[in-house]
């Protein structure tokens, strides 16, 4: 279950915790701990202009990355050379992302 964490808005984000990767990409889903719960409310709630976002194209079964503009009825633009069939690949591809965005250090895998 995804939960958010209010006072994650602030979170510090060290780009030296590998932990809360392994922890996510472990358990996309989670449960997950109270630091990752907090880091993921920081990437989920930073402002929406740049922000990564999955867009399902066959509902349950096909999802497109695609990224918020941030400007009111602007469409979202669309990654048409990625695509899931997984959640759990589409969260993943999408946690590094923003892991990047946030530290400026890639993920590997």
């Amino acid at each position: 279950m995804l939960n958010n964490a209010p006072d994650g808005a602030h979170f510090p984000v060290d780009a030296g915790r590998t932990d809360l990767i392994e922890e996510f990409r472990r358990s996309p889903k989670g449960p997950h701990g109270r630091e990752l719960q907090m880091l993921l409310h920081r990437m989920r709630w930073e402002s929406p202009g740049g922000r990564y976002v999955l867009v399902t194209i066959e509902p349950g079964r096909r999802w497109i990355l695609g990224r918020l503009t941030g400007a009111r009825g602007e469409p979202i633009e669309l990654f048409r050379n990625k695509t899931y069939e997984s959640p759990a690949a589409a969260e993943w591809d999408v946690f590094k992302l923003r892991w990047e965005a946030l530290t400026g250090r890639t993920i590997g895998g």
